[in-house]
């Protein structure tokens, strides 16, 4: 009879020192070296940030930070990568608009669940985006761009870099908002899309502005309206969509770091720490904000709010216009 609460005791004694040995663990972290996941291919916005805070939570971390890019899928092949990873800290990654908000409502399977196999660190930064138009637009502000659709429906054209990404979402979202039919135009990036834009095969496009500000001062493109809560300090004279009386318009790219679930909460914290003391850094604040895109920071539950809000909106317009990837 004795026995049994000697199991007990055992018992308790093993997940005490369990626990005593995770805490210790958290309180040592880092102690090898860390890997940040880049769902994406080198030379993105997504690559270029993260080597920039890598290079500058390594010394706050006191720990080597390796970038790993692990491109395709739309951006879920990376991201699930870090979903599977051991929930231990030392692999965490990019975690993006699509793969976090669109892909799982959009796609008939994707190998996560960004609700359940992720934690959030911290927001990076967001890029409003900019309606543009060629320079030889013959729609001059945006009342013109609307007043010709309404009155040659399926006539208003727009560039994306492909289906179910932010400029495409956002060109769905901006045809509702004015009633005006508009016709989207994918193409494999980008670049293409632009190179279309320029040469006038479409009426108009969204972008962030870092990608559009150099073609607007060199006269070949104009922005007719921003997607943002105010005007960008580098478009001063561009009004936003709120202005010209089309509300809960304001639409981004963005990005943030995120984990595998059940990374210990200490871990997280040390993580977003790091991450927060990088973002403050001259150089990397200056590298978002300079180009017109806005930083991020914060709290990891700042961070799941923003996430969550975003995976509502967007899953809903894309089940609304029934868009599908596959």
């Amino acid at each position: 009879m004795n026995r049994i609460p000697g199991t007990r005791l055992l018992a308790a004694i093993g997940l005490s020192l369990a626990a005593l040995g995770a805490h210790a663990q958290d309180a040592n972290f880092p102690n090898k070296t860390l890997t940040f996941v880049v769902p994406y291919a080198p030379g993105g916005s997504s690559d270029t940030r993260a080597r920039m805070l890598a290079a500058k939570m390594t010394p706050i971390l006191g720990q080597t930070i390796v970038v790993l890019n692990k491109a395709g899928g739309g951006g879920n092949i990376g991201t699930d990568m870090i979903a599977k990873a051991p929930p231990d800290g030392y692999t965490f990654g990019i975690g993006n608009f699509a793969p976090l908000s669109v892909n799982k409502a959009m796609m008939a399977k994707v190998p996560f669940d960004p609700a359940k196999d992720l934690e959030p660190i911290l927001l990076i930064e967001r890029g409003p985006l900019v309606l543009v138009v060629p320079e030889n637009s013959p729609f001059k502000n945006f009342k013109d761009l609307v007043a010709f659709g309404k009155a040659n429906p399926g006539k208003v054209t727009f560039a994306s870099a492909g289906v179910g990404g932010a400029y495409h979402l956002a060109g769905e979202l901006l045809s509702e908002a004015t009633g005006v039919t508009m016709v989207h135009v994918p193409y494999k990036g980008g670049g293409p899309a632009t190179t279309d834009l320029l040469g006038g095969q479409v009426s108009f496009m969204f972008d962030m502005a870092p990608a559009v500000l150099p073609h607007i001062k060199e006269h070949k493109m104009r922005a007719l309206a921003v997607a943002n809560d105010k005007r960008l300090a580098q478009l001063p004279d561009v009004p936003t969509l709120d202005e010209l009386g089309y509300k809960n318009m304001s639409m981004s790219n963005w990005f943030g770091l995120v984990a595998p679930a059940k990374t210990p909460k200490a871990i997280i914290a040390k993580l977003n720490d790091a991450a927060n003391k990088a973002l403050k850094d001259p150089q990397v604040a200056e590298a978002i904000q300079g180009p017109g895109n806005i930083i991020g920071g914060g709290t990891p539950e700042q961070f799941n709010t923003f996430v969550e809000g975003e995976r509502a909106r967007w899953s809903k317009v894309v089940k609304d216009k029934h868009i599908t990837a596959d």
